[in-house]
């Protein structure tokens, strides 16, 4: 659910997205994380032109099955484009409510999500925490 937030806000700031972010240092990150393959990975940094190239990787994670895919797209922009991170995140105040909540809510193993306080969000620290019902 909360990829899905993500996919669906990415989408809507897609062409703003392209032509702010240089998308190298962003494919490196998802590329150690293995949610770029090898071969994909190779055949984005062929696209000479950085616009196009940061376009081929959003389109490429709108195709992605990965189930954090977004996730780690916004973690990743985190460092170098905190305000897209923060336009990102101003669009979501349904998914902060829902991080919210599971600090109220107990996962089956007893133990509370890992969330970190950023900028009066929520953020995830460890994406394989997130568990929203």
């Amino acid at each position: 659910m909360a990829n899905q937030a993500l996919k669906d806000i990415s989408e809507q700031l897609h062409s703003k997205i392209a032509r702010s972010v240089n998308p190298d240092a962003v494919m490196d990150d998802l590329f150690s994380r293995k949610i770029i393959s090898e071969d994909d990975y190779r055949k984005l940094r062929q696209v000479s032109d950085s616009i196009d190239r940061c376009r081929e990787m959003l389109s490429l994670l709108h195709q992605t099955s990965h189930p954090q895919a977004f996730i780690y797209l916004r973690l990743s922009l985190l460092d170098e484009y905190p305000w897209i991170v923060d336009e990102i995140d101003n669009n979501i105040p349904s998914l902060t409510s829902q991080l919210q909540q599971l600090q109220l809510n107990r996962s089956s193993d007893g133990k509370l999500p890992s969330l970190t306080l950023y900028s009066h969000r929520f953020l995830v620290t460890n994406p394989a925490d997130l568990h929203i019902y």
